[in-house]
């Protein structure tokens, strides 16, 4: 059993001892403490959380102690019901709520679950913000209501229908466009919510010929849900065969975005934020922002459009602290995260569908041609095991101090920029490893640069 606490939210295994996965106990514990957070520092008057879930089997469980949390704790509930990531999101801000849980272990298998917790903005806590929820949670610094106080639960399934009209009226999806290319589009929604809401936004976009894989929200996940090449065969396949002119995967949330080829390969989940932020670029100029592991091509597409881009430390909350100090139009993450501030301030798969599928459309290319004419790198990703008695952080400032004449970039563990290439290391959270991203013109070429890094840690 796996029960792991982060700034973010808590996420852990179903079953087991309290304390030792994410049992109802600890779902009880940790939504209580959130929620006495919330009342003591919200900006608000709202005595109102949104709550959505994912179609995990786990969900409706979860889901049934979180509001009854909630409302023990005096708060009214909004059950907004099956919903994605980004719709909880907007629901907080639609309903003018104080916050929102959303009730998903994004790409984890199916038997995680987790609490994400939002603030009155429908955007994650901060590191200070999701530390105090652990501390307040740790110490059980939470008083339920009484039984005149108690909260009300709430039903809205309308959310869902919002977020599509929200996508639709953003300046830069064309629907027209969309319409008149005629894509025939498959869809790989590993069973969960993306399989109710993307063939809707499809149909909504002016897509006529959509094909469903595994877009039947049981929670029955019919691979392992986090959207990368490995796990992808099953759509990859489907477009070999000439069947589709274009492929989305969305994972169990739909906060991330890949997209399959029409010849069957992958277009890379990092390129799904380079191509959108090509395509947002041209129309609105401004600077761009994803995280220090993310591909070196969006720096390049930004660039090109004589913008300025900024990295920021791995993680949502950072990369979205980052776009508004710089203001930037477009952002996100190399995992298919795609952040679009016209829209809202969180990763969104919707958003990013509809903005791919208008660049696609006003180009008259194909997928594979579009991706052709974008920088090309390759990311390897690679770690190093480490007995727990070892000082990682006297290893990364070592290593720091090794290349001190290069580009070095230490928000967040050390990021190493050669010219035509690039390693970061960063400390597991959760386990004693040091992990090693690094990209270069070829996958070879990455490895190797990988390895080279390990040899320097080994001889220190």
């Amino acid at each position: 059993m796996s029960l792991i606490k982060s700034i973010s939210g808590i996420r852990g295994t179903i079953g087991g001892a309290a304390g030792e996965g994410l049992s109802p106990v600890d779902v009880v514990k940790f939504t209580a403490a959130y929620a006495h957070f919330i009342g003591k520092n919200t900006d608000t008057e709202s005595r109102t959380i949104v709550v959505g879930r994912d179609a995990r089997i786990s969900g409706p469980m979860v889901s049934k102690l979180v509001e009854a949390t909630l409302t023990g704790m005096g708060f009214d509930v909004i059950n907004i019901g099956l919903a994605t990531t980004p719709t909880t999101e907007i629901a907080v801000v639609m309903e003018k709520a104080c916050g929102g849980i959303i009730i998903t272990a994004s790409h984890n298998p199916k038997q995680w679950n987790a609490l994400k917790l939002l603030n009155s903005d429908g955007e994650f806590l901060n590191d200070a913000q999701g530390k105090e929820v652990l501390r307040i949670a740790e110490n059980d610094e939470y008083t339920f209501a009484d039984v005149d106080s108690l909260g009300h639960v709430y039903i809205n399934d309308t959310y869902n229908r919002k977020h599509i009209d929200s996508v639709l009226a953003l300046d830069l999806v064309d629907t027209e466009a969309i319409a008149k290319a005629d894509f025939t589009v498959a869809v790989d929604a590993v069973n969960s919510v993306g399989g109710i809401i993307i063939p809707q936004l499809l149909k909504a976009l002016g897509v006529k010929n959509i094909i469903e894989l595994n877009c039947e929200a049981t929670g029955k996940f019919a691979h392992t849900p986090e959207p990368i090449p490995e796990n992808l065969t099953q759509i990859s396949d489907l477009m070999r065969d000439g069947k589709a002119d274009v492929g989305f995967v969305v994972d169990p949330d739909v906060d991330r975005l890949a997209i399959v080829m029409e010849n069957g390969d992958m277009f890379v989940e990092e390129y799904t934020l380079v191509a959108v932020a090509d395509y947002v670029l041209s129309h609105t100029p401004g600077s761009t922002v994803s995280n220090l592991s993310s591909s070196r091509a969006l720096r390049d597409v930004t660039a090109s459009h004589g913008c300025t881009y900024t990295a920021a430390a791995v993680g949502e909350v950072n990369v979205v602290t980052k776009m508004k100090e710089t203001g930037a139009v477009i952002g996100g993450e190399g995992n298919g995260g795609v952040i679009y501030p016209a829209s809202h301030y969180g990763r969104d798969a919707l958003v990013g569908v509809a903005l791919f599928l208008t660049l696609l459309a006003k180009s008259g290319k194909k997928v594979s041609e579009l991706k052709a004419g974008y920088p090309a790198y390759a990311i390897a990703k690679n770690k190093i095991e480490l007995t727990p008695d070892i000082d990682v952080d006297a290893i990364l400032e070592a290593v720091k101090k090794r290349y001190s004449s290069e580009n070095i970039t230490d928000i967040d563990g050390v990021k190493i920029d050669f010219p035509d290439c690039w390693v970061h290391l960063r400390k597991s959270n959760t386990e004693p490893i040091i992990r090693i991203y690094s990209e270069a013109s070829t996958i070879e070429r990455a490895n190797s640069l990988a390895e080279d890094i390990k040899k320097v840690i080994a001889s220190l």
